[in-house]
This record gives C-alpha cells, structure tokens and sequence, in this order.
C-alpha cells in the first residue's frame, strides 16, 4: 500500500508540514544566489548578511510571541518539546532549591528529568486530570516538616494520551498559595493545535509548545519563560536567547514554526469542531461493538477535539495496530515517545486501569 493511501490517526504524535510553514521556510533553505533576500548569514553575526538574519529571527518571535500572549523577550526558541520540558524543569536547579513537582501522567519529557531529580509525582484521578486538591496535599505534606520543597511545578495543559485538559487558573492559584515563589510550568505541546494558549496557559510561568504538532518542521519548540521566573541555561553556548540557550538557532525552522503558529490559531475554531464532529461519529460507531470501550469522555470541553482513547478486550496494543496497519490505518497505542519502551503506557496505569488488554 503506498503512504499516500493510509489513513493517518496519529496527529497526536506527529503532523504533516503545512503549506504556510512550507512556503515561509523555502527561501530561508535556498542556497547562494538563488537565497532572496540572502538569509543564510548568523544571527549573532554584526555584518550585513548578519542583520538580514536576526531581522527573519526577531520578527518570527514576535510573531510566536503574539499567538502565545507573551511578550518577544519571553520566548527562548529550542530544538523541541522534549528540550523546553528539560529546560523547564532543570534549567533552575542550582540555583533554584528544592525537588521538582508533577503529575501522573505528563509526558516523559517531563517525567524522567522530575524523576532523576528525585522528585514528586501528583496522583490524578480516573481522567488524568490532576486536582487542585491532590496538588495542595502534595505541597503541604513537602512543607510541612519534611525538609524539601517544591522547585518547580508541571502539570500539562492537556494529556497527550487521553487529551484530558487541566484546570491551570485553578492549579495555580493552589501553587501561589501553598507555594508561593514556585514557578507553574505547564507543557502545552499537545494542546496548542486546539487551544488558544494565551487563554489557556495565562496561569502558567513556563509554558512549552512544540513546531511538528501543530503543522511546523520537526526540530523546533519554544518555551516562554514569564517575566521575573527564575531560569539557567541548560545548554550553555554563544549566550544565543538571552542567555537561556546556547547554541545557533535554525533560522528556516523558528520561521516556519512561526507560519505554522498563526496557520494553526487562524483556523482552530472551525478546525477543533469539524474534528470533534469527526470523532464523536467514530466513538459512537466504535462503541457499538461488545470489546470497545472509552477510556475517557470523548466530548464536551474537557477532552481535545482530536483525541480518542480506547480500551480493547481480547488482543493486545501491538496486534491491535498491526492488523489497523494491515488494513490501511495508522495509529498509535501510549506515546510515540515511549513506544519502543517494553512496559504499558504509565498513563493507562496512573488513571486505574488494570488487568485487561489495552489499545
């Protein structure tokens, strides 16, 4: 079967490249003299071809900045999610004291760095959402005589396995009152192609988003870093991002990024309701058969209008997707991430379910 025959059910995982993005990146990747305006110099670079450069680098960050509600000089561009996670979560350890914060279920660019740090992880309840209460408790008991706080607290904007959302406004307040000073960082990689993140993220004071989520290039992410938060670079350098990242930016990939950005917030309202429409009509015609079951409530707002989470009874994840793969349709059972990993999906497992087969 040609690639160009499968049906494609794993957006969560990847995107393809848009045409905006495409188009905005080409002659930044054009060589020599063909380059118009020739825009292959370095940005940290002081001759002509330099300035041309840092005008294409200050103009997509401003232009990132406006979708996401920050201002320019809080956006710090890095190579992915998985690097704006990192950098969120270790990039203040020294000199930020204390043990990092997360939930369950966040996305293991988020888990493992919490976890070599011997951090703590918040329970969530049978949708994945971590509760304002569960967090207030998990603070407490690290105040509370223990002799460790919190460094940092991450809960995710929206599940990228479940496509549960969290209630940050409320999940910070929480912070700001049991843990006042605490940085909230929030990964909002799998909720940008479907939520206004000025809205969404508001409450947070990192947030990280991702290009090949949403219809950018593969390579490329963000991570706002609010006003006044306490943040070191995890990758030292050239002193490139003010300091917070070293390192060359991909110029052709932070614009197409850009394009990708303003694409996505330009049609998320009619694009989130003709999918969700679309995934309704497919959970309903799912659910009539006898081994089928939701993980999760597939409408109202508390799911992303892209994601279906399934449970299947009588065959395992991996035979599940071959026989989809055999007939035409790609799809994904867990994180793209972990899906070399030999356990189960530490998702399916921190929100109950246990002893039956899962896809």
């Amino acid at each position: 079967m040609a690639p160009s025959e499968y049906v494609y059910l794993d957006h969560a995982a990847t995107t393809p490249l848009c045409e905006q993005a495409r188009v905005a990146m080409e002659p930044l990747l054009a060589s020599g003299e063909r380059a118009r305006p020739p825009s292959f110099g370095n940005p940290s670079g002081s001759h002509a071809l330099a300035r041309i450069a840092t005008r294409a680098l200050d103009e997509a960050r401003e232009r990132v900045a406006a979708v996401l509600g920050c201002a320019p000089g809080e956006v710090v561009f890095t190579s992915g999610g998985t690097e704006a996670d990192n950098l969120a979560v270790t990039g203040g350890m020294p000199p930020r004291p204390g043990v990092p914060v997360c939930g369950a279920t966040e996305h293991p660019a988020v888990l493992e760095p919490v976890r070599a740090l011997d951090g703590v992880e918040v329970a969530v309840d049978a949708a994945g959402r971590v509760l304002p209460d569960a967090l207030a408790g998990t603070l407490e008991r690290l105040g509370g005589g223990t002799g460790r706080r919190a460094s940092v607290v991450s809960v995710m904007c929206a599940n990228n396995e479940l496509g549960t959302i969290n209630d940050l406004d409320a999940l910070a307040a929480v912070v700001h009152e049991h843990a006042p000073g605490v940085p909230l960082h929030s990964d909002a990689v799998q909720a940008a192609p479907w939520l206004d993140l000025s809205v969404a993220a508001r409450a947070a004071d990192l947030v990280s988003v991702s290009a090949h989520k949403l219809g950018g290039p593969k390579g490329v992410g963000a991570l706002v870093v609010r006003a006044g938060s306490m943040l070191s670079a995890l990758i030292h350098g050239g002193g490139q991002e003010r300091g917070r990242r070293g390192g060359t930016p991909d110029l052709a990939g932070i614009v197409g990024f850009a394009a990708a950005l303003e694409a996505t917030a330009s049609q998320r309202c009619s694009q989130a309701a003709r999918v969700a429409a679309l995934r309704d009509e497919l959970a309903a015609e799912l659910e009539l058969l006898e081994a089928v079951s939701p993980t999760v409530g597939t409408t109202g707002a508390a799911v992303l209008p892209g994601h279906l989470h399934l449970l299947v009874e009588g065959v395992s994840a991996e035979e599940l997707l071959l026989l989809l793969e055999q007939r035409g349709v790609c799809a994904s059972a867990g994180s793209s991430c972990a899906s070399g990993a030999a356990a189960g999906s530490h998702v399916v497992e921190a929100i109950g379910v246990t002893g039956r087969d899962r896809a």
